[in-house]
């Protein structure tokens, strides 16, 4: 059964998701990821540019993120922006490229990653909670429709919110793991 509001639901559960996948993905591991530094923006040449767009960005040897950019005089700036972004790395300039040296996460600090990934899921639940909310309220205020396909659209309105939830709950845990594996 196809129905707009469940449909539109759907799809703005889906962006939900997909921006809790990009945060899973800036959440330190222990090793070197290059979406750690994705969101980054910096004050090049006074606009807020993405560090991707002025910057070429690796790993090597799985601890160690290089940023190389492709403007030299920009090196200060995206120095200052990593530093701002506050990914509890500090930046070492020598002078061709900055490089982000990621430590090994002590029991404590990989602790404190769980408890942020906890927060971040927590916090895509409560959105998808809120779409499902204004989706039954959309459906309670269509006047148009018989009872019975409102009760069918609320109910498959539930489903697609269960079916979220739960994969949201799956992202989380793949991620609690990543972060406890030594």
């Amino acid at each position: 059964m196809s129905y707009e509001i469940v449909e539109s639901c759907e799809l703005e559960m889906e962006e939900k998701v997909e921006f809790l996948r990009n945060e899973l993905n800036t959440v330190r591991t222990g090793m070197a990821n290059a979406n750690m530094v994705n969101g980054i923006d910096v004050d090049y040449y006074g606009s807020a540019t993405p560090l991707m767009q002025i910057a070429s960005i690796s790993v090597q040897e799985g601890r160690t993120i290089v940023i190389k950019p492709y403007d030299p005089s920009s090196l200060k700036d995206i120095e200052h922006a990593l530093n701002l972004a506050d990914l509890g790395i500090a930046p070492q300039n020598d002078g061709k490229v900055v490089r982000l040296t990621v430590p090994m996460l002590t029991g404590e600090v990989r602790k404190e990653m769980v408890k942020k990934v906890k927060a971040m899921s927590e916090a895509a639940k409560v959105q998808v909670r809120n779409v499902r909310r204004d989706a039954m309220n959309d459906i309670k205020k269509d006047e148009e429709t018989s009872e019975d396909i409102r009760k069918r659209q609320e109910e498959e309105v539930q489903k697609v919110t269960d079916k979220y939830v739960k994969l949201i709950d799956e992202l989380a845990s793949a991620k609690e793991a990543e972060v406890l594996k030594v």
